[in-house]
């Protein structure tokens, strides 16, 4: 899953970390993930992470290891088909036109 597309006009670093934050968006990752999940070296990488931090765009909780997670925001919405199976094609016809 990539990161909404309102997010994607961000330098390439900070784009393919917030997508592979989006696709572990419940776990999380720690910076040793993110690095080994972005091709990128590790100043590349802080460098973005930093930036997105500051615009609100992740969110990093400490405890036993330091974790970081995508903010709500950059997370898409589930698709509609996979929110609510529908009937199909047919079905939907129908619904449309109301018969």
């Amino acid at each position: 899953m990539a990161a909404k597309s309102e997010y994607r006009d961000r330098p390439d670093v900070q784009v393919a970390l917030l997508d592979a934050l989006v696709d572990r968006g419940d776990e999380g990752m720690t910076v040793l993930e993110l690095r080994a999940a972005v091709d990128a070296d590790i100043d590349a990488v802080e460098d973005a992470l930093a930036a997105l931090k500051e615009d609100s765009l992740i969110t990093v909780e400490s405890g036993d290891r330091v974790r970081v997670y995508p903010h709500d925001r950059v997370v898409p919405d589930a698709e509609p088909n996979e929110a609510e199976p529908t009937g199909g094609l047919l079905e939907g016809l129908r619904e449309r036109l109301g018969l």
